[in-house]
């Protein structure tokens, strides 16, 4: 199992790869500014497009 900080290190890396260095760090701030609810938004983007299990496997 990999720690928080390995999880924090590999997602900060994918934000910044993605999106680059200005946008990853304007995604956190967005994120960080209003409340935001995963559960609520994994199921308006997510369900029913992949189970929990293909979820995590495609992770």
């Amino acid at each position: 199992m990999k720690t928080d900080a390995v999880i924090k290190q590999e997602g900060m890396n994918i934000l910044m790869s993605s999106l680059g260095y200005v946008d990853a760090e304007r995604f956190i701030v967005l994120i960080n500014k209003e409340p935001f609810d995963y559960t609520k938004w994994r199921e308006e983007h997510l369900d029913g497009i992949l189970s929990i299990r293909q979820l995590s496997q495609e992770a």
